[in-house]
């Protein structure tokens, strides 16, 4: 979450074989919300594909690709008023949909305030309504009603189960973020506005255990009434939203290395709880900031993680192997940060990449802020050709494309990027026959050119008709693969 800048290009090697003859000349734009038809009626929760477990599936035994942009006061509202501004939810689902996202991390916040000093802002936000009703007796910090941690705030949960039933209608598969472990770490005032502070609750309890007014004791296993107390809270998370596809869960955000047991050992309670109910649903364990590593994240009892940017997720994303499903999220590689050229290469190397946006302002950065238009449109564009392809059968094949960049079934389906920095030729290795090709740009969001390859079984040389990203779908000509 805390702003971190910095990025390069890498530029590989071109080998030149043999000739491409273009066949036919087209231009015409992807409509990025078409994509939504098709998705919209979900069908059934998701758990890992076996055949590649990069990606996840439904019941429809398709690869599931998530892409999106999140945003901090999608689910508890965040701003600089007290109480703060309503976040308008609809208009956000309708903005996503115009881009073809399909992923949205709904975030929560545990403390009543939020000061982005830590941030390189000047701002002290309020924040509500949090999971716990504010009954009293008597007033907390905030000089608002106490917290009673044995009642369930019936707004925050009800608004939980609207807008993920909300972002469901509209195909849009929805994290859960149960617990926010930044806030405590670097939010000055964050631990006097926590509902698990002795004076903001009426049950007695002091999180606080080591008596170092940070409070991040709640996030090991020190306390067991505030262990039972949080998964209290998550059983009724589960019980609002269980009978629900679209639902992912998340752990923590950010939380410090300390919590790794503690992290742990909630992944195998949100399991074991929802083991007797009518659906499962996967849970996620993302970067522990600072100072964690991603071994944790790869050694955990999570289905999917979000690594940090140690390995090159930022610029040269490693092969993804498949031990986990990995949702690569700008928060944790950047703050905010992120570039068009990181999309493409996230996906490429078996990725789901994921966005931080600073969205309306308000929070954090300004409002709808174009220099993150590309990255937006782009997550779209990858969203396209995952549902385009039958990304099921693909898999990363640094080999087979001079770029190093190329997801690829061989003989049937590639998908290479040629990063801005290339050369204007690349060359993929094709298998003997006949191809259809298109030269997409992701600058103008538009294929610009079409036509067909008949290959040898050696290096095809490929002339890019324009400058810049470009992107390169090729496959097998007698083929009729639509969707993955």
């Amino acid at each position: 979450m805390y702003p971190r800048t910095g990025r390069q290009r890498r530029t590989e090697p071109v080998i030149s074989i043999v000739t491409l003859i273009l066949v036919l000349v087209t231009s015409f734009s992807f409509v990025p919300g078409e994509g939504h038809a098709q998705r919209a009626k979900l069908q059934g929760p998701l758990r890992i594909l076996k055949e590649n477990p990069r990606y996840f599936t439904n019941g429809s035994g398709r690869a599931v690709y998530l892409t999106g942009s999140h945003t901090w006061s999608n689910l508890v509202d965040i701003g600089p008023k007290d109480p703060p501004p309503r976040f308008d939810f609809t208009a956000c689902l309708d903005w996503m949909q115009k881009l073809n996202h399909n992923f949205i991390r709904l975030w929560t916040w545990e403390p009543v305030t939020w000061n982005t000093t830590a941030n390189r802002e000047n701002k002290l936000h309020t924040s509500g309504p949090q999971p716990w009703a504010r009954t009293g007796l008597g007033m907390a910090l905030d000089g608002k009603p106490k917290f009673d941690l044995k009642k369930p705030n019936p707004a925050y949960f009800k608004r939980l189960r609207r807008r993920v039933s909300a972002a469901g209608d509209r195909g849009i598969y929805v994290s859960i973020m149960l617990f926010e472990g930044w806030a405590m770490q670097f939010s000055a005032g964050a631990w006097q506005g926590h509902p698990f502070h002795p004076q903001n609750n009426i049950n007695g309890i002091d999180g606080d255990k080591n008596s170092d007014g940070k409070g991040l004791d709640i996030y090991t296993l020190s306390n067991p009434a505030v262990t039972a107390l949080q998964e209290a809270y998550v059983r009724k998370v589960i019980d609002t939203v269980n009978h629900m596809d679209n639902v992912l869960y998340e752990i923590s955000n950010e939380n410090h290395p300390p919590s790794t047991q503690w992290q742990y050992h909630m992944i195998r309670y949100v399991k074991e709880y929802e083991k007797n109910k009518p659906k499962q649903h996967p849970v996620g364990m993302t970067f522990q900031y600072r100072g964690g590593k991603n071994e944790t994240l790869f050694n955990s009892p999570a289905d999917w993680i979000s690594p940090n940017n140690e390995g090159g997720y930022r610029d040269n994303p490693p092969v993804a192997d498949g031990k986990k499903v990995v949702l690569s999220d700008t928060d944790h590689l950047w703050g905010i940060g992120g570039n068009q050229a990181w999309v493409w290469k996230s996906f490429l190397r078996g990725y789901n990449p994921i966005f931080m946006d600073p969205y309306d302002g308000v929070v954090l950065g300004k409002e709808f802020d174009t220099k993150w238009e590309p990255i937006r449109r782009s997550m779209g564009y990858t969203l396209l050709y995952a549902d385009k392809m039958n990304l099921a059968a693909m898999q990363p094949h640094n080999d087979l494309a001079s770029t190093k960049y190329c997801l690829a079934n061989p003989g049937v389906e590639y998908l290479v990027y040629r990063p801005a920095a290339d050369k204007d030729s690349i060359t993929v290795k094709l298998k003997a026959g006949k191809y259809k090709y298109e030269y997409f740009n992701p600058d103008q969001g538009k294929v610009v050119s079409t036509g067909t390859i008949r290959a040898t079984g050696k290096e095809q040389v490929l002339q890019i008709p324009f400058k810049g990203d470009a992107v390169v779908y090729i496959v097998q000509a007698a083929s009729n693969i639509s969707g993955s």
